[in-house]
């Protein structure tokens, strides 16, 4: 990590936006993480690439964080939106069909 740069952030602190989603939609359903799976839910694997999630969000190969940007989409029926931030938002999904 470098001081005095504002934008460097320390890659050790980064958590993977694969096992927050996880770790996020576990607590909202009332089970631990490991409980999180087929066949009473769905893999996360079979709406995402967990792999490319974590690429996607992780900082830069300089260490630099994402300025922006955000991904959505359905997982446990729920609407899951990850921030550039590390932030996630769960919504009920409803009655939509994704």
């Amino acid at each position: 990590m470098t001081e005095g740069d504002g934008d460097s952030v320390d890659a050790s602190c980064w958590r993977s936006p694969s096992r927050t989603v996880i770790e996020a939609v576990a607590e909202a359903e009332g089970v631990s993480p490991e409980e999180l799976r087929p066949p009473t839910y769905a893999s996360l694997h079979d709406v995402v690439d967990p792999e490319a999630l974590d690429s996607l969000f992780a900082p830069r190969s300089n260490g630099t964080p994402r300025p922006d940007g955000e991904v959505s989409f359905p997982f446990c029926g729920y609407r899951v939106t990850i921030e550039a931030d590390g932030s996630i938002t769960l919504e009920e999904a409803g009655d939509r069909t994704e």
